[in-house]
């Protein structure tokens, strides 16, 4: 029987960032090591594919929420957002190990990963449970596309450097109009991320709002605007737009024709992000975008 101390994590599944030899040694070295204190571990299939060689059960991403207990991923805060997801519909707890850029949602240091991820399985650990956005769009009143995202909702033209040109309301309530190169919805987790190179503000992931961020508005007074959380934004296309699109996380794209509506609100499910107990946010704001130091 496994020894999972207070956490009452027992079956541990392992993602990882694929054709990357560094997150291949961990990997290795966390199936080895939680094989050995006894767990049962779980390899999803693409990142079984890049081990070659493993012990433990393999199984699609789709059913690792229904099998494990928790999701250790291993890379960056795009593998965390990719696997995130899907496993929030699961309500599985999720944790991730740092092998990209910048990290902010990837806390254990790949260096001491034993360690860190042992104090959690003993219970050393604290949870935060992080929104999601549903992003629809509707054609004639019919919905035809549906995507999630964890960091934020972006309208934008499918041309470089294009602008475009469509409404926004709030609880169907009318704000503006605009003319830029589109309109980034973000939630606070994501506003560390493409919203704030767009001069948004930085939330705390316990806030409840939506923030919605101007790209290069054929205007001055166009500002960002932080919503309640529970707000349903809807963005017009203006009928004399080309084709746009409608991008979940830099990644789910999807088309939006002129004339049609965007509807953009918070997801059923919530992420239930585990952290070290000592995990900080301020500290990894300190860390990832340099800031000062303590004077005194």
């Amino acid at each position: 029987m496994a020894t999972t101390g207070q956490s009452g994590f027992r079956r541990i599944a392992l993602l990882g960032k694929v054709h990357h030899e560094a997150t291949r040694t961990t990997l290795l070295k966390l199936e080895e090591s939680l094989m050995s204190m006894g767990y049962d571990v779980i390899i999803e299939s693409r990142t079984a594919e890049q081990l070659k060689t493993t012990r433990a059960q393999i199984l699609p991403l789709h059913r690792i929420g229904e099998s494990a207990d928790l999701a250790v991923v291993v890379g960056g805060d795009g593998n965390m957002l990719g696997a995130a997801r899907i496993l929030c519909e699961a309500d599985i707890a999720v944790i991730g190990v740092n092998r990209g850029n910048l990290g902010f949602l990837t806390d254990l240091d790949p260096d001491h990963v034993i360690e860190q991820l042992k104090a959690v399985l003993e219970g050393e650990y604290q949870t935060e449970r992080r929104f999601l956005l549903q992003a629809e769009v509707f054609h004639n009143g019919k919905s035809k596309s549906v995507g999630r995202a964890i960091n934020e909702v972006v309208l934008h033209s499918d041309k470089v450097a294009h602008m475009i040109e469509f409404e926004v309301y709030v609880n169907d309530e009318f704000v503006y109009s605009q003319r830029s190169d589109g309109l980034i919805i973000s939630t606070p987790t994501g506003s560390t991320a493409y919203s704030l190179s767009g001069g948004g503000p930085i939330l705390t992931p316990g806030l409840d709002a939506i923030t919605m961020v101007p790209m290069f508005p054929h205007t001055l007074s166009s500002r960002p605007i932080v919503v309640d959380g529970h707000s349903v934004i809807r963005l017009r296309a203006a009928a004399d737009n080309d084709s746009l699109q409608l991008s979940c996380d830099g990644h789910v794209r999807m088309t939006v024709q002129p004339g049609d509506d965007v509807v953009i609100q918070q997801h059923a499910h919530r992420l239930c992000l585990v952290h070290p107990k000592d995990h900080s946010y301020y500290r990894v704001l300190r860390n990832k975008l340099g800031w000062g130091s303590r004077l005194f």
